[in-house]
């Protein structure tokens, strides 16, 4: 077994399903264009664009897991930390156009798929467990680079476990599903890792050098904030009252 990715080729699922995920992989796309165009900004805007770079190099770089088995950055998560889940999904997305366009990674008809399982999925799984870590364990540098790391190591199997839904489907092989449901998870786990590792990096690294880039702590910081700037009010209040200076008189 030799495995590099999670790019479907043409013919690996039937024809019905890739047609119904190219439908459903538009939608998404088309709800995540809406989403971006409220949540990008000056500062936001250009870094989706870096993300998209980003990924698309670390996507060429791969890494052992595994005897005969490698895999490679998805960035779903990372992408969806740093910019938001909708233009996260986007720039990975553009990511697996070009690379299905340009260099045959995963196949024309099965495009839909793979931006389900690698653009979308990655994405909203990781969003949310990254906002679930910090709610729950606060915006401090470990809690930060915990969260990363479980929304990377959590997307990538979750993913697995989309594809192995849609071979149940619709799948064309004569592999056994049990056989692919334990080799897709099993190995997931393993470059679910490595994803969690280049995720709590990479956002540990923005984090220390500008915290205001990374979008998933955009309301908890500004809610610190509040929290801060309404206990120094009173305080600076008490300060501010007339003072009195004491009185002289001056003896002839």
């Amino acid at each position: 077994m030799h495995a590099t990715s999670m790019h479907i080729p043409d013919g690996f699922i039937n024809a019905p399903v890739s047609a119904l995920a190219w439908a459903i992989a538009i939608a998404g796309l088309a709800v995540c264009i809406w989403g971006a165009r409220r949540q990008l900004d000056e500062k936001t805007a250009p870094l989706a664009g870096l993300i998209a770079v980003f990924v698309f190099a670390m996507q060429m770089l791969n890494f052992p897991v595994a005897a005969g088995t490698s895999g490679h950055l998805l960035g779903g998560a990372l992408a969806a930390i740093l910019v938001g889940p909708y233009a996260g999904a986007l720039a990975v997305s553009v990511v697996i156009l070009v690379q299905g366009l340009l260099f045959a990674d995963g196949g024309l008809t099965a495009m839909g798929l793979n931006i389900i399982n690698m653009g979308l999925v990655t994405a909203v799984v990781g969003w949310f467990v990254f906002r679930l870590v910090v709610r729950l364990a606060g915006t401090s540098r470990p809690a930060v680079l915990a969260g990363a790391f479980l929304a990377g190591l959590i997307a990538v199997p979750v993913s697995a476990l989309v594809f192995v839904l849609e071979y149940a489907i619709g799948g064309t092989g004569t592999i056994n599903l049990g056989t692919v449901l334990a080799a897709m998870t099993g190995v997931h786990v393993l470059i679910g890792i490595g994803e969690g590792i280049i995720t709590a990096l990479t956002v540990g690294a923005v984090y220390l050098a500008r915290p205001d880039l990374v979008y998933g702590l955009h309301d908890r910081s500004r809610a610190a904030l509040e929290i801060r700037s309404a206990a120094s009010t009173p305080a600076a209040e008490s300060g501010s009252g007339p003072s009195q200076q004491p009185s002289g008189t001056v003896g002839g």
